[in-house]
């Protein structure tokens, strides 16, 4: 059952709006010379607002790619629409490199949530690389009954649905990382949806939802201060920043593999030589150690291949993961 407590998605009249036509600029143009790229500041596109994990990822790698680059990179938050605006803002725009987009998880349920989104996660859209993933971490309001994974599905078991489970949307990786566990685990709670985080996690604290799953980054200060209680992390490997929580997988949920993550995408169409400058300039930033230094600090952990080719068979992976479990919530068509 998913119950909203927020209007989820802006129109998508932005999103829908006619692809501009691609390669219009004159070929005197300096920004369609792949040798000279890039000949002017690149927007960065952001589909979400600033401060959530995403956005941070962004923020420490495209400073990093600035410097090797030679010109600036961008922020712009687009948030709406369950991330389709700032990635349509992308896939309209020039395949020159000079507009960029940083996504997640979102980016790969679009055809399911949005069915009439024109643009497709690969086909409109050529990553780049992967930039960092985050195990999400299972927290209940310190009243509940649950201490453990064991008791946490005794509970909910025996609450048939009552529970209310937090989430900040409808498609978002930590709502997707709920119906996992109802699949994987054989149990029922309530969705109850937020505009954002910061909401969510203020009633999971007054005790208004029971549980969230959410970034590792956000809930373990909560956790020290004994304001929630984290029983697992999603990811299959235990957490370099919680290593005491076990995995969902663990603890007794078998195959549960879930966490946030990030990738950089261009444009389809954006010329090779482009998109591997691109690619070079992402892996030096993620190879350098204050890069890695401010990932440890948010929680952040690299992905053993980020090259481009990596970057799409996850996707396309994600995709195949994603997209049947969202189904099954009959959530699709939003």
């Amino acid at each position: 059952m998913i119950r909203r407590r927020a209007v989820l998605h802006a129109p998508l009249a932005l999103a829908a709006a006619p692809a501009v036509a691609q390669g219009t600029n004159s070929g005197n143009n300096p920004g369609n010379n792949p040798g000279n790229y890039p000949s002017r500041p690149v927007r960065v596109i952001v589909p979400f607002a600033a401060g959530g994990i995403v956005d941070v990822a962004a923020r420490i790698v495209t400073e990093a790619m600035q410097p090797l680059l030679g010109r600036p990179l961008v922020i712009e938050n687009q948030p709406g629409a369950g991330g389709t605006i700032g990635a349509a803002t992308v896939a309209r725009a020039a395949p020159d490199g000079h507009t960029l987009l940083i996504n997640g998880t979102g980016h790969t349920v679009t055809r399911v949530l949005y069915p009439s989104f024109p643009h497709e996660p690969l086909r409109d859209f050529a990553p780049v690389g992967l930039i960092g993933r985050q195990p999400f971490v299972v927290a209940v309001h310190p009243a509940t009954p649950a201490t453990d994974v064991p008791t946490l599905l005794a509970w909910l078991r025996a609450r048939g649905g009552e529970v209310n489970f937090g989430t900040t949307g409808i498609g978002a990786g930590s709502h997707l990382s709920g119906e996992l566990l109802k699949a994987r685990a054989g149990v029922a709670f309530t969705v109850v949806t937020y505009r954002g985080t910061p909401a969510a996690v203020t009633d999971l604290l007054a005790g208004r939802v029971d549980m969230m799953i959410d970034s590792q980054t956000l809930l373990a200060p909560l956790m020290r201060a004994g304001q929630v209680r984290g029983l697992a992390v999603t990811s299959k490997d235990r957490s370099a920043m919680l290593p005491d929580l076990p995995t969902l997988a663990e603890a007794g949920v078998e195959g549960y593999d879930a966490s946030s993550w990030q990738a950089l995408y261009a444009p389809a169409g954006t010329p090779a030589p482009v998109l591997a400058r691109l690619s070079d300039a992402l892996a030096r930033a993620l190879a350098e150690p204050g890069v890695r230094a401010r990932f440890a600090e948010v929680g952040l952990e690299e992905f053993p291949d980020a090259s481009p080719a990596a970057a799409a068979a996850f996707v396309r992976a994600e995709m195949d993961k994603w997209e049947p479990i969202l189904r099954a919530t009959g959530a699709q068509g939003q």
